[in-house]
This record gives structure tokens, C-alpha cells and sequence, in this order.
């Protein structure tokens, strides 16, 4: 199950009054074990720390191991979470692998996404959806995560979701 929820309350003070609007909105993925829609059949979880200044690549098809300790090949991703721990002082900077890079949730290669200290970034396909985010095995399978800067280390949590066809 992956879920966000998002919660507000607005107020404004009025001259004979006050105004308030709520909201209260949720997002839910319920995936049974399989590989079709609305199913998924491979975890990875873990927390990683990279040093000043460092860089990796997660090869989504065939290193990562879970946790009970059977190598993963992803074929398609239908969740990813990663949160940059809030103790960090450098950001967490996701995507942008040089080579073989796993871009089929952003637009190219090049692109990326500033994790800022304690900030979280969440990728979940919808339960119709088969495809999810595409992982194809030494052309597109490097999920690159880097610290922003020198001085240093960050600290992450990392959680992919996903099918192994």
C-alpha cells in the first residue's frame, strides 16, 4: 500500500467574522502481490548515507538486494519514495545518471530533483496503471543519488515498489 494524504486549514479574519476552508485529500496505491495492474512483486528499502560530495548509481535491475536477501531486477517501478534525512546539511539530489539511466518518471536524462534536508519525494503509478515507470535491464536502469556538496555526508531512506516484469 502507498499512500499520501495531505491535510490544511485556512483562515482569514473578516470584519464581522472569519472564513476557513479545509482540505483533506488522499492518494492511495492498494497493490495485491503480482505483476499486472494494481499489483507489485518487488520491494527494496533501505537507508543509505552517501559522503561529502559523492554520488551512486542503483542498478534497478540486478544488485539491489531486498530484505531477505534475494537480488531484485525491477522491470517496472510503481512507487518510489525517497526522503532526505532532516539532520542532513547538504540536499539529496535524485536522477541524472551519466549512462543507462533510469528516466522514465522524469523528462531526460539530465534532469533531476533537489531534495532539501527532511524534504520527501514520492512517485506512486495508479492501480490501473501496468506500465508504471519503465526499467530496462543495462540501457536504463541507473537510478543516480547524489550529495549536493562537500563538507559533509547525507543520509537518505529509500523505498521502491515495483514489478519484476
Amino acid at each position: 500500500r502507498i499512500s499520501l494524504a495531505v491535510s490544511a486549514n485556512q483562515t482569514n479574519i473578516l470584519d464581522l467574522g472569519s472564513a476557513s476552508a479545509t482540505l483533506a485529500k488522499s492518494y492511495v496505491a492498494q497493490l495485491a502481490d503480482g505483476t499486472a495492474a494494481g499489483q507489485a512483486n518487488r520491494l527494496f528499502q533501505d537507508t543509505r548515507t552517501l559522503a561529502a560530495s559523492a554520488n551512486e548509481d542503483l542498478d534497478l535491475a540486478g544488485t539491489l538486494v531486498d530484505a531477505l536477501g534475494a537480488t531484485l531486477t525491477f522491470a517496472r517501478v510503481k512507487g518510489l519514495v525517497i526522503a532526505a534525512s532532516a539532520a542532513n546539511t547538504n540536499n539529496v539530489i535524485v536522477g541524472n545518471a551519466t549512462t543507462n539511466g533510469f528516466i522514465s518518471w522524469v523528462g531526460a536524462a539530465t534532469h533531476t530533483v533537489t531534495l532539501r534536508p527532511g524534504a520527501v519525494l514520492a512517485l506512486m503509478a495508479g492501480t490501473a496503471d501496468v506500465t508504471g515507470y519503465a526499467v530496462t535491464a543495462t540501457t536504463a536502469d541507473l537510478l543516480r543519488v547524489a550529495n549536493s556538496a562537500a563538507g559533509t555526508p547525507v543520509s537518505y531512506d529509500i523505498m521502491i515498489i515495483g514489478t519484476s516484469v
